[in-house]
């Protein structure tokens, strides 16, 4: 099968559309067209109907979904195996979102080279979306994400039960309805901003807006105010006596997790750096 046919199916099975491939592809949607047609014919079967508003996986190509995502993946590891030089004993390949990588993937990091140093690491931080597509291409091993998408092909593993919770600097409680300051929102995303509304009488209007938690922390320990944050990332901030707890705002749940190809269980190196994984989590858990 022709890699670059395996990457077509599988950015319109992902995006629903010929022409949305043809623009991540950067190629004409004449050559995308032209890659299913030639695939269709090999495989003898159709991989999707056609309408206005998109295109959909027929059954054989729900079935040929599978089979297309692992021999892009297995061919990225065979790139990335070739490549090394024969001291190293293999790759591993790894992501994280932003807001993750510090400590978890920065531990497992070197928990992994401690273990092997003979092991070549390779690490990332990228946005969610870039890491879903690093994923699905083959690019990535193991990605840490907060709200990752479930598809074919793809597992999801529980790392960290965390939760998002209202934190103030202390000098901030007047014993008023709100702690006296600005309010700092940060974007957690659709699920906490829908939860967030619903209780935002604990909050005042939002003075800062920002898309990245650790910003928001540092910005907060310069000033007065409140945000919600991480549990993980502000207890030891708490403990320190430089943020203190809003003890009757409401908490949300906020779990992290990995995400990895399902058939990467069968190798050694990768069920040895998930076991490593869970014990780096398990120490950053908030108590």
């Amino acid at each position: 099968m022709d890699l670059d046919r395996a990457r077509t199916f599988l950015e319109i099975a992902h995006s629903g559309s010929f022409m949305k491939a043809a623009e991540r592809l950067h190629v004409t949607q004449t050559t995308v067209s032209a890659r299913i047609r030639t695939l269709e014919d090999e495989l003898g079967q159709k991989l999707f109907l056609r309408n206005r508003t998109g295109a959909k996986l027929t059954p054989a190509g729900v079935a040929f979904e599978r089979f297309a995502r692992m021999f892009v993946q297995v061919w990225e590891q065979a790139k990335q195996q070739l490549s090394l030089p024969p001291e190293r004993t293999g790759i591993l390949t790894l992501g994280a979102e932003p807001s993750l990588w510090d400590p978890i993937l920065v531990d497992w990091m070197v928990a992994i080279r401690q273990r092997d140093p003979r092991l070549v690491v390779r690490a990332r931080v990228a946005t969610p979306a870039l890491l879903m597509d690093d994923l699905r291409n083959g690019l990535l091993d193991v990605a840490l994400l907060y709200a990752p998408t479930l598809e074919p092909g793809l597992k999801v593993q529980l790392l960290i039960e965390d939760e998002l919770v209202l934190v103030r600097s202390p000098k901030s409680d007047t014993g008023g309805a709100h702690p006296a300051g600005e309010y700092i929102q940060v974007d957690w995303g659709p699920s906490f901003a829908a939860q967030h509304h619903a209780g935002a009488h604990y909050t005042p209007e939002p003075g800062t807006y920002v898309n990245f938690g650790p910003l928001g922390v540092a910005y907060l320990l310069k000033t007065t105010g409140a945000g919600y944050f991480r549990h993980s990332t502000v207890a030891g901030l708490m403990a320190q006596g430089h943020l203190e707890l809003v003890t009757d705002a409401p908490r949300f749940n906020y779990p992290a997790y990995a995400v990895f190809p399902e058939h990467l269980e069968q190798r050694s190196d990768v069920r040895a750096a998930l076991q490593m994984l869970s014990r780096c989590a398990l120490r950053n858990t908030p108590s």
